[in-house]
């Protein structure tokens, strides 16, 4: 038996992804994939495993990421594929706690992976969606400018979405009243015209049945706990994982790739040496849900942001059903479990929130829930300018077979699918 191993790591993700020639398969292994792919079904989940018949690939925390990473690499003849997950489903940290928004790709600069990817996976995400029934809508996005600083950032934004070729346009007085009369805009408006919605947890959902349709699996309660580079990677990696039950199982992958979320420092300093460890911080953002009726709007409301902040701003979005809520804000934390909401941040959220819908009921606004950002550094900004931090999506030099995904915020549930598509590139070409 012969495997070309490549193991994947991601944020609750531990991915194998083989492929074997001329192999030979026991009473047991009946349905085609080798008894690794048995054993490591029975692992817990806290790694993401992804078995392309030899190719070994490991997460922590299985997220949209690496659901769109091991379907797509499931996808390819003669090969098979296991996800391993720490938690018991997917999606149950960043990809479950975030706005659920398409983004257009209008706020990273030309060259970056982050406008690149979100402008190759937003069209990738509506195709997908539109094709295999996923709930999702094009609302569009309106950047409202209160003021002068404002509308000069918010026009910024439109000018570098028109050198991207993003659709943007200027909303002028008449059309926004007569549109959207509770939204409040004094200095002007930029409509982001190809924003929407999406329901993420169908979305993984699909990606999940489609990655088992391609002849991919998942393995659930499954957490790794080392990584050994074995002669420097050139003889695969040894990678560790831990069941609920307390089992302790040894695989060894060709490849890996470290697309784990939150976790992803942590996989990072388990392969590479101290100087290249990388320290990782995390934005805690609180979202607020909206009871009243009234005021409504039919578009997504984004506060024009100026370069270098953390966040976009406390906007409005919308989910499937019209229901609006806020968030998310910005808060560094130590610590990435932290996800209590604070009554604090809505009192902080509230002067922002009124800004743009002056009629805003605030006994109707109350603390949700709270997701968390991986950042590379703290401070760390979302849009063009002075401390942007874009993905880092790489092979490490002196580690081969080792793929590194870092700093994988928003706009990571909209680039999913054009990361996949990158990574298999980044593996077979």
């Amino acid at each position: 038996m012969i495997y070309h191993s490549i193991s994947v790591n991601v944020s609750g993700y531990y991915f194998a992804h083989t492929w074997t020639s001329d192999r030979s398969l026991s009473d047991d292994d009946s349905d085609g994939y080798p008894r690794l792919h048995r054993r490591v079904q029975a692992i817990p989940r806290t790694a993401q495993l992804l078995e392309h018949a030899g190719l070994q690939r490991r997460r922590h925390t299985c997220g949209v990421v690496g659901l769109a990473i091991a379907r797509q690499l499931a996808s390819r003849e003669g090969t098979s594929t296991i996800l391993l997950e720490r938690h018991d489903a997917a999606g149950t940290e960043t990809s479950s706690r975030n706005s659920e928004v398409i983004h257009a790709g209008i706020y990273y600069g030309t060259d970056s992976l982050k406008a690149k990817l979100c402008i190759r996976g937003k069209q990738m995400m509506y195709d997908l969606c539109a094709k295999q029934g996923i709930p999702h809508r094009n609302t569009k996005k309106w950047i409202v400018a209160q003021n002068e600083e404002q509308w000069n950032a918010a026009l910024g934004t439109h000018k570098l979405a028109q050198t991207l070729g993003v659709p943007t346009r200027l909303v002028g007085r008449e059309e926004a009243q007569r549109r959207e009369p509770e939204v409040q805009a004094l200095a002007g408006i930029v409509e982001s015209e190809t924003t929407g919605i999406v329901d993420s947890h169908s979305l993984m959902m699909y990606l999940q049945g489609d990655l088992e349709d391609r002849g991919g699996d998942c393995a659930f309660l499954t957490n790794v706990t080392g990584i050994e580079a074995l002669n420097g990677g050139r003889d695969g990696y040894r990678i560790t994982a831990v069941s609920a039950d307390g089992t302790q199982t040894s695989i060894t992958a060709e490849t890996l790739i470290n697309s784990a979320g939150n976790g992803a420092c942590a996989i990072n300093n388990m392969v590479l040496p101290r100087e290249r460890h990388r320290t990782p911080h995390y934005a805690k953002g609180t979202y607020f849900s909206y009871s009243a009726s009234f005021p409504k709007t039919s578009v997504l409301v984004y506060p024009a942001t100026l370069p270098g902040h953390g966040g976009l701003g406390t906007h409005l979005t919308l989910d499937l059903a019209g229901r609006i809520r806020f968030g998310p804000d910005v808060e560094w934390v130590d610590d990435p479990t932290d996800l209590k909401p604070s009554p604090a941040r809505l009192q902080q959220a509230l002067p922002e929130i009124k800004a743009y819908l002056p009629h805003v009921d605030p006994e109707a606004i109350s603390l949700d829930y709270c997701g968390i950002r991986p950042k590379l550094g703290r401070g760390g900004a979302v849009n063009t300018g002075k401390g942007f931090q874009d993905f880092v999506i790489q092979k490490e030099e002196g580690f081969p077979g080792f793929i590194n995904l870092l700093g994988i915020e928003s706009p990571g549930l909209t680039s999913s699918l054009a990361i996949a598509e990158m990574v298999e590139g980044l593996l077979y070409r």
